[in-house]
């Protein structure tokens, strides 16, 4: 049976997250203990568009959420009495959804008298290494998803300074536009990792974006069209499998360099603000890439810091991380009042100037 305990005790926060095509919600203590973590993916809803549909997306939120927040107390075994808040994913993401989840995180704030905390996504991916490995601030944040290719300082709960972002296109719409031009189907990040295990790495000579030059921004859509130039180089036909694992381990080499350049320039930028900081974490779905984290581990010993990767099961999206940033904030004292509007955009540093090809400010 589901307990109510005092809410003194134990801090128990519920997150929701609905900010693309995964329904979650999940329950986390305040030291850390995840009580419960339910995930539902939309991928089969999505698979015969080739990507994600917002519509659907929204359409599937609204289907699917409620029994997921009560499986997910159910999991934790406690009562909405026993709630300290409840927060969810304000954006940024498809605000269809996200509107879904912050109007149920609400009322259940409403209807049991609990705090509403509004968590950005991304922050949601900042703080997971602080849930998964207790990292301190400042560190170091690589985060690469399907929408955002960013290397952030992070010094605190909402204290975020851009060193780098892409110019054009993120890295996993770089690994999906790849994986859908050799017919290998949605998502993209799973599909060319598995076929590139097999795969000659040296045997396409695809670009570096950005490798050498000075700063910490990324480039992706450069690759991305040498891939279908690839392709549209081999004998006419389907694409067979030893040229599809191959084009897959280079195009996959070859993010990996691009990244550890651009990380690496990032590592040196981070000292020289913070001499004391240690750690360079990577988050986001990408994060969950093994050779992406084996670049990045060797990178990180050879420039004395610490590496640290959440598990991959909390790389991608899910209701764990949201449920501990609303913890961050809580233990500070911020909730969020219950006219905050749903953001499409919301960035963790709102004073990064933009950027355009080759770095030059926008």
């Amino acid at each position: 049976m589901p307990v109510d305990r005092p809410r003194g005790a134990t801090m128990r926060v519920l997150g929701i997250e609905t900010s693309c095509d995964e329904t979650a919600a999940a329950v986390v203590t305040g030291e850390g203990e995840i009580l419960s973590d339910v995930v539902r993916s939309q991928l089969a809803d999505h698979a015969p568009y080739g990507g994600i549909v917002p519509e659907i997306a929204a359409r599937a939120h609204v289907a699917a959420l409620d029994g997921i927040v009560a499986e997910a107390m159910r999991r934790a075994g406690i009562g909405f009495g026993a709630l300290d808040a409840v927060a969810a994913t304000g954006g940024p993401g498809l605000i269809g959804g996200v509107i879904v989840g912050v109007m149920t995180a609400k009322g259940i704030a409403v209807a049991r008298s609990i705090p509403f905390i509004a968590v950005n996504h991304l922050e949601g991916h900042a703080l997971t290494a602080r849930l998964t490995d207790g990292v301190d601030y400042p560190y170091l944040l690589l985060l690469v998803s399907g929408g955002h290719t960013q290397l952030l300082i992070v010094e605190g709960v909402g204290a975020y300074r851009r060193l780098g972002t892409t110019i054009d296109d993120a890295v996993g719409e770089a690994f999906d536009k790849t994986a859908k031009m050799l017919g290998l189907g949605y998502p993209g990040g799973p599909a060319v990792e598995k076929a590139a295990k097999g795969g000659d790495s040296a045997r396409f000579a695809l670009p570096r974006p950005m490798k050498g030059r000075p700063g910490a921004h990324f480039s992706f859509s450069g690759l991305k069209t040498a891939v279908r130039h690839t392709i549209e180089a081999l004998p006419p036909g389907p694409v067979g499998a030893t040229d599809t694992a191959d084009i897959c381990a280079s195009f996959q080499q070859a993010v990996g360099e691009a990244i550890a350049d651009r990380t690496r320039n990032a590592i040196r930028a981070f000292r020289d603000a913070h001499p004391d900081g240690t750690a360079l974490v990577v988050a986001g779905g990408v994060a969950a890439n093994a050779h992406l984290r084996s670049v990045l581990e060797s990178l990180a010993a050879a420039e004395g810091m610490r590496f640290v990767a959440p598990p991959p099961r909390l790389c991608t999206d899910n209701g764990a991380m949201i449920a501990w940033a609303g913890i961050e904030r809580l233990k500070r004292g911020e909730v969020t009042g219950l006219d905050f509007a749903p953001r499409p955009r919301w960035p963790l540093d709102p004073d990064a100037p933009k950027v355009a090809f080759a770095g030059v400010k926008a």
